[in-house]
């Protein structure tokens, strides 16, 4: 009966495996992806006032963030490779067009309106971006000359700019990180990197001269949020005061007094991480941060794994990218990054970041998962 009952679990195992492997999904990443949306739907439910038609519309845009996951997960790498130049050029086209007819929201032009749906191009180009960089490093031999390396820096810098033409100052951001992780998973020596870092610290006097004067202003309120406690910088002196309360241990779950007095601007979108804090405290926001660093200790070892240059550059580079969203977002609630309007990745309320986040997983699962795949 024992051997019976074995053989059974093992069977069922060999099952649960078989239909993984045939879907191409990584079981360790859809797990702690999994473990983190589940965690969403708990903190948003507090953070937008138990509001249930809040947590469905969620639910919505995880099912067809997970749907675009496994469509992805399907595609070949080397068929991703193949259409790197197509969908990048696509994006700079969409780009161009977003300043030329975009529609404006919240004084930032950001989204083309189909007349049936409206998106952001950016979101887009968070993953052409370092399949174009990828394609282009893949195909010439390390160690890259100067020239190479120049056009890989333009292959960045141009969505960079478009997008912060619009502006978009934290999607830009993100877009150059998974754009110049590409170049340093290709092997960059730390000489290049000390002198490319001192050639933009010589321009910051001319960035600083281009940049808009709301984000002039967020700069200096990073170093001195009291200075205007009611204006620029109420976000972050709310954002403190929330972590702040909540402790070691925290108020417990639906106790944040900041998001529901309506003292926290943003509560379920950019500055959700401050709702967690308060309402699990220090202990809940070492758990998540654990769960985050599983995800990205995943992603690098599907990036070791990986079989060929174009996919171990861009599994890097995704890696990279996400481990900044996820820095950027909580460096800005907790007061040692500029506010950039940056959702904190798989938490935050909305749909567009979800749906390219788990995007680029499924291309990590499908890295991982056809290893064995050799081009003709």
């Amino acid at each position: 009966m024992q051997l019976e009952h074995r053989s059974e679990h093992f069977e069922s195992h060999s099952l649960i495996g078989r239909i993984f492997r045939k879907l191409h999904l990584d079981i360790p990443l859809l797990v702690f992806l999994g473990l983190i949306c589940l965690l969403s739907f708990v903190i948003l439910y507090s953070a937008s006032n138990q509001d249930i038609p809040t947590l469905e519309r969620q639910l919505a845009r995880i099912g067809l963030a997970f749907t675009f996951m496994t469509a992805l997960a399907h595609v070949n790498p080397y068929q991703l490779q193949r259409y790197s130049v197509g969908l990048y050029s696509l994006g700079i086209l969409l780009l161009v067009a977003v300043l030329a007819v975009g529609k404006i929201s919240l004084g930032a032009q950001r989204w083309l309106d189909l007349g049936f749906f409206r998106f952001q191009p950016s979101e887009m180009i968070k993953i052409t971006t370092p399949m174009m960089v990828s394609w282009y490093l893949a195909e010439h031999p390390f160690p890259l000359n100067w020239k190479q390396l120049l056009i890989a820096f333009a292959l960045i810098l141009t969505p960079t700019l478009l997008i912060a033409k619009q502006p978009d100052l934290g999607t830009a951001i993100l877009v150059a990180s998974a754009g110049c992780a590409v170049l340093f998973f290709a092997g960059l020596s730390w000489r290049f990197i000390s002198y490319s870092a001192a050639t933009i610290a010589g321009l910051m006097p001319l960035l600083w001269s281009m940049m808009h004067d709301y984000q002039r202003d967020r700069v200096l309120t990073l170093f001195n949020p009291e200075a205007d406690p009611m204006g620029r910088g109420y976000h972050i002196i709310q954002s403190k005061i929330a972590i702040g309360s909540g402790g070691i241990y925290g108020k417990g779950w639906l106790g944040s007094t900041q998001a529901k007095l309506d003292y926290l601007p943003e509560s379920s979108t950019d500055f959700i991480f401050a709702v967690f804090a308060e309402e699990f405290g220090l202990a809940g926001c070492l758990g998540l941060l654990i769960l985050y660093l599983l995800v990205i200790f995943r992603c690098l070892f599907i990036t070791m794994e990986a079989q060929d240059p174009y996919s171990r550059l861009l599994a890097g580079s995704l890696s990279f990218a996400f481990f900044v969203y996820v820095f950027v977002n909580i460096g800005m609630v907790i007061g040692i990054l500029p506010v950039v309007g940056v959702p904190l990745p798989l938490i935050s309320y909305g749909g567009t970041s979800m749906v390219t986040l788990m995007a680029s997983f499924g291309i990590l699962m499908s890295i991982q998962t056809h290893k064995k795949f050799i081009p003709h």
